[in-house]
């Protein structure tokens, strides 16, 4: 075996590691500058343009009225927001509650048979009426003014698509999934604001972007919208911003096991995005939405096979007194992790260990999102990862007609 070879393997694998996690992030902060992109002041009531609130929903029952009352208080003149529920085919009772609030313009679209969040889309984006969509998820709770920053910026002619500051809600007794996602949030946040002062902040967020309605192309059902929809904006010469001030609250998945069936979900098919876009790797079309897509998205998705790399060439080196101890130093983190895994969730050892955990947990879901995605398992519907689906309603569900 040529030691050569595998030396060289351990540190292409180590190089490429230390820049996702550290020299990227360095190397935004150092590119973007301390400053700050003037943003456009608020302009008044009058001049705002015409907004459609699209929420996607299946069986979200327990959410759906709280989430209605929300965008019914959202500080927008009622004369230029409509609000569009999109139904994915759902049992539980949801559609129903959304009816009640018909008298107030609340409208219903629901899917006769359940094909997903892209292709319910599809259907919702028919019924919108305005020139700028906003997209949400029904457990997204907006700020009242998270509608006027989000819209501010579309007064560039050059922005495509703005993406608002999803957080998440502080439980008095939060889960370690909560805890860790919170942590890798504050990271995400960080570097969307950079990367959107550098060039382009790269993808949207389910819960809360918004878009020109010229710019919304038909999806496929396997198609990832948040995602997909912005490349194909970038790839059309528009630019896309990040906007801290557009905040709305969700919580986090309550174990971490939901988390990594959504990771995986979004992962698959973000990777998919790139094969439907493929013109948004080619570094001359928008140079630094390219550089930010590529450290950011990419490389992190392949992180777990440098990792794997890594890990066996420091096994293969183990003679070595320095790759002795990198791969003692990794088998190390990776028990931490399987001490996570293996702790009842609320003890105290799993709060030391959940970040280990966290990370593996991530790189697992990355890895096997890469085999769904080559292998074409892509899962076009979702399970809502808050708590089971509620049963059946008793009640005959109303089919939502256009205009009403």
């Amino acid at each position: 075996m040529d030691i050569g070879l595998i030396q060289l393997a351990f540190w292409l694998a180590a190089i490429v590691l230390a820049y996702v996690y550290v020299g990227y992030p360095l190397l935004l902060a150092l590119v973007a500058g301390p400053g700050k992109r003037e943003s456009p002041s608020l302009p008044v009531s009058a001049d705002l343009p015409r907004v459609t609130l699209l929420i996607s929903a299946y069986n979200e029952r327990s959410v759906i009225e709280q989430k209605i009352q929300n965008s019914l208080a959202l500080d927008y003149p009622r004369n230029h927001l409509s609000v569009v529920v999109v139904s994915d085919c759902s049992d539980d009772g949801t559609d129903d509650v959304v009816l009640r609030y018909a008298p107030q313009g609340i409208q219903l679209v629901r899917s006769s048979t359940r094909l997903g969040k892209t292709a319910g889309l599809n259907l919702g984006v028919k019924y919108a009426s305005g020139d700028i969509l906003i997209f949400s998820d029904a457990n997204a709770m907006y700020q009242p003014d998270a509608p006027r920053f989000l819209t501010r910026h579309f007064a560039d002619p050059r922005v495509g698509y703005v993406v608002g500051n999803a957080r998440y809600l502080d439980a008095s007794n939060p889960s370690a999934s909560a805890d860790s996602e919170g942590l890798y949030w504050k990271l995400e946040t960080w570097m969307k604001k950079k990367e959107s002062l550098f060039g382009s902040v790269v993808g949207g967020d389910g819960a809360i972007y918004a878009i020109r309605r010229e710019l919304y192309s038909p999806l496929r059902n396997t198609d990832i919208n948040d995602f997909l929809n912005p490349l194909q904006i970038i790839v059309r010469g528009y630019r896309g911003v990040y906007e801290p001030s557009a905040i709305c609250f969700e919580e986090a998945g309550d174990t971490f096991e939901k988390e990594f069936r959504r990771k995986v979900r979004i992962v698959s098919r973000s990777l998919h995005a790139l094969r439907r876009a493929p013109r948004v790797l080619l570094p001359w079309i928008q140079p630094k939405h390219w550089l930010s897509l590529l450290s950011h998205k990419v490389l992190r998705w392949f992180a777990p096979a440098f990792l794997i790399i890594l890990l066996v060439a420091s096994l293969l080196l183990w003679s070595h007194p320095f790759y002795r101890l990198a791969a003692c130093t990794q088998v190390a983190f990776y028990l931490l992790a399987v001490i996570g895994w293996i702790c009842p969730p609320r003890s105290t050892v799993l709060r030391l260990v959940s970040l280990p955990y966290y990370f593996c947990l991530v790189n697992a879901a990355s890895l096997l999102g890469i085999f769904n995605c080559f292998s074409g398992s892509l899962m076009p519907t979702w399970q809502t990862i808050r708590q089971s689906p509620a049963p059946p309603s008793d009640k005959p569900v109303k089919l939502a007609k256009r205009g009403s």
